[in-house]
């Protein structure tokens, strides 16, 4: 863009002296240099941090599914990569033996409720204890108890997806066994529920950059199009500025200055629930310094929006 500018001008510049308007002497010959040194100092320099532009990468949360009873798969009726909605059946687990555990607690409990109703009578009468019927409320509590988790076991047979998204990487099949281990994982799922993007910012240009400013991106994955967007925060933590949980002494390490993240939300949700996650772009975040400039970024993404037919970097 600085090259278009300074090309202009030395077109104009050509034409003033080539009509008499002015004379070429030393001071126009070295004006290119001046208007060069200018556009930078004045505008190219300053337009980094008052329309920051950076890297754009679509991420979406990934929730490891892991069962919360042990036993065999008998049902998979998911596909992998197939849309879903919270509560869908990803797959279900034998539910015989909960089943049974459930019905011999009922039945523990029915007797449990009987044996209290008749020390209860006995005690009224004054021909049982207290106690009796004391212990006979406690085993009815408790089985009630025992018997609220053992249906929630059961109702654990069946595994749904925890919000809105799609299974990928589904490799379960009917047979296999499954347990309720945090470190094994049976099914990775992917939220669709919402859509995060992500924009680096080097640290030296998001010293101005708020929410609610106007942001505009394009995608590698839309070629030619420029899409608005918001920025939603600018994220307080990065890797680099993180204490690691150790029983070792503090060590230091090599300090880099990695870019900040801003988090941006599309204007557009719909077309923000469609893109696949690892879609990668460029944005510019528009902040309320160095106005003059915001023209010239807003030009200089269009370029980026138009090479990314042709440019696979």
């Amino acid at each position: 863009m600085i090259a278009v500018l300074l090309n202009v001008y030395l077109v104009i510049l050509f034409c003033l002296v080539k009509f008499g308007v002015v004379r070429f002497n030393l001071f126009w010959k070295i004006s290119p240099v001046l208007v060069l040194l200018l556009l930078m100092v004045g505008l190219f320099i300053p337009m980094n941090w008052g329309a920051p532009q950076g890297s754009a990468l679509v991420v979406r949360n990934s929730v490891a599914i892991v069962p919360d009873i042990a036993g065999e798969v008998i049902e998979v009726p998911v596909a992998a990569n197939t849309p879903l909605k919270a509560g869908d059946v990803l797959f279900r687990i034998d539910p015989v033996p909960f089943q049974a555990k459930v019905d011999a607690l009922q039945a523990q409990l029915e007797l449990a409720q009987l044996r209290l109703s008749e020390t209860t009578r006995l005690n009224k009468t004054g021909a049982g204890r207290t106690f009796d019927v004391e212990q006979s409320q406690a085993e009815v509590e408790q089985l009630n108890a025992e018997l609220v988790g053992a249906k929630w076991n059961l109702d654990k047979t069946v595994v749904r997806a925890p919000a809105e998204g799609y299974a990928t990487n589904v490799a379960l099949r009917p047979g296999a066994r499954v347990s309720a281990l945090p470190l094994a994982p049976v099914m990775a799922f992917i939220d669709t529920s919402e859509t995060i993007i992500g924009v680096e910012v080097p640290q030296i240009n998001a010293r101005y950059i708020q929410a609610g400013q106007p942001v505009e991106v394009t995608f590698k994955f839309m070629p030619g199009h420029v899409y608005a967007a918001t920025v939603e925060s600018v994220l307080q933590a990065v890797a680099t500025g993180q204490v690691k949980i150790s029983g070792a002494a503090a060590m230091s390490e090599a300090i880099q200055s990695a870019p900040f993240v801003v988090r941006i939300k599309l204007d557009n949700a719909d077309l923000a629930a469609t893109l696949p996650a690892g879609t990668t772009g460029t944005a510019a975040i528009f902040t309320a310094r160095v106005k003059a400039a915001h023209i010239i970024r807003k030009v200089l993404l269009r370029q980026v929006a138009i090479t990314n037919y042709v440019n696979p970097f």
